[in-house]
């Protein structure tokens, strides 16, 4: 659900003078973000947003969203996210970082060259084995550095995934309510054929604060090294996982 117009915020973002450029600003949208693409730089606003997994409703929540998403991006893509700003307003006028009200925020990043995604060097054949060593060592560095995560058992913590889906699925219209019944019930099926391996692996420290979103568009060679962007800021359950379940979002994706 929009909470919130923002179209006064997007079009000043929309203005290569806002950014002290000249030059076209491109602009990319997502069902939660908004991405303008200008000269060197990239800035990135969350859409004023409510639904069953994510809460960006008011200029604060999405404010601190931004400085979240920094601060744990920062850690796999150094260099990557350079600063977070208010936008705020006084009177008519909106502005970047200068005194007035909050009205929102948005994350400047350095804008790289979008053939270096890897769902595009995939699709271009450029996957190729040392590139995905270098992938492989990456994630496996980054999941034995996560925060081990002791709050239930590790069936229950999936049980928690499943739930934001089904929630996700009533509201997408991507499915219709038969197809809705039969993917839940086929998880909950699994679920429970699984339960007692899973349980093991929480006992064991494997469920971590993950990435939580790790497909091919969230990996890209930056500086000659991939690095492993935009994961999950808004909501710790969703990226709260077993390291394996955030590993399969790579491995669906390359069987695909």
């Amino acid at each position: 659900m929009i909470t919130e117009n923002q179209d006064v915020v997007v079009e000043m973002l929309k203005n290569p003078a806002s950014h002290g450029e000249v030059g076209p600003v491109e602009t990319i949208e997502t069902h939660i973000s908004r991405i303008f693409l200008v000269g060197r730089r990239a800035f990135k606003m969350k859409r004023a947003v409510k639904l069953p997994y994510v809460d960006f409703s008011t200029p604060a929540l999405r404010l601190a969203a931004c400085e979240r998403e920094v601060e744990l991006n920062s850690i796999t893509a150094p260099g990557l996210y350079l600063d977070v700003h208010r936008v705020t307003r006084a009177g008519d006028r909106l502005a970047l970082d200068e005194p007035g009200e909050l009205v929102d925020a948005v994350i400047e990043m350095v804008r790289f060259d979008q053939s270096k995604l890897l769902d595009r060097m995939a699709a271009a054949g450029e996957l190729t084995p040392a590139l995905m060593t270098g992938v492989a060592r990456m994630i496996a560095h980054y999941h034995r550095g996560a925060e081990v995560i002791h709050a239930g058992s590790g069936s229950a913590n999936i049980g928690g995934v499943l739930e934001i889906n089904s929630a996700g699925f009533a509201t997408s219209h991507v499915f219709d309510r038969k197809e809705i019944e039969t993917l839940n019930a086929a998880f909950r099926d699994a679920l429970s054929r699984n339960a007692s391996l899973l349980d093991r692996r929480e006992a064991a420290g494997r469920v971590r604060r993950c990435h939580g979103d790790l497909h091919l568009r969230n990996i890209c060679v930056f500086d000659g090294e991939p690095r492993l962007f935009d994961c999950i800021e808004f909501n710790d359950q969703i990226a709260t996982v077993d390291v394996l379940y955030d590993l399969a979002f790579l491995l669906m994706d390359l069987w695909h």
